[in-house]
């Protein structure tokens, strides 16, 4: 069982968190060679990917709002968004697997401690660039890059002015530009640099 977020160096819209767990009687060796870091896959690609995953695998997601990324930090939203994702799957594979039982890989450097007191049991292993190393993580990054840059995407069709639909909330010359002309929204996150110099 894999973990992974995105977004989380974006000055606007929510971290998105997103978990799988291989179901091996659709597992193949050509899959799993199209699993890697969601970032080195062209987005066309990675949409059809994406939709593959979620439909022979087990997968869920998990968001940390940009305002509770100001308030606890972005460390701490996306471990928050990370275990609303683990939480997620649990609930939705309640009769079919005990994730209890299992090992979550975690990118990056943190084990997720909001979900100690819930799944005592379950080990959890922290990877550094295990976007890059483990399948599960990639294809768990691979959904959640799917699923932010969609709702980045719709915030667009609000926000035409900003080009949410191109830089998905990053903080391009672009999009920074766009902030000090039109204001700060507030779907922004305030505490990040790019943002927070226009906050009047």
């Amino acid at each position: 069982m894999g973990v992974d977020e995105v977004g989380r160096g974006c000055i606007a819209g929510p971290v998105c968190a997103g978990v799988v767990v291989f179901n091996d009687k659709n597992l193949t060796d050509a899959d799993l060679e199209t699993y890697i870091d969601s970032k080195k896959i062209p987005e066309h690609k990675r949409d059809m990917i994406a939709a593959q995953i979620q439909k022979d695998h087990y997968f869920a997601l998990g968001w940390a709002t940009a305002e509770e990324i100001d308030e606890l930090n972005i460390r701490q939203a996306t471990l928050l968004a990370m275990s609303r994702a683990v939480i997620a799957l649990h609930k939705q594979l309640l009769k079919k697997i005990d994730i209890s039982k299992g090992t979550l890989l975690v990118d990056g450097r943190d084990i997720i401690p909001l979900l100690v007191p819930i799944f005592g049991e379950l080990e959890q292993r922290a990877i550094i660039q295990g976007d890059k190393q483990v399948r599960q993580i990639s294809a768990a990054s691979i959904v959640a890059k799917v699923a932010r840059d969609q709702l980045m995407k719709k915030m667009s069709v609000d926000y035409p002015q900003y080009g949410f639909e191109k830089h998905k909330g990053y903080g391009t010359e672009v999009h920074r530009e766009a902030v000090e002309k039109y204001g700060v929204l507030s779907i922004h996150r305030k505490s990040f640099g790019g943002v927070k110099e226009f906050i009047t």
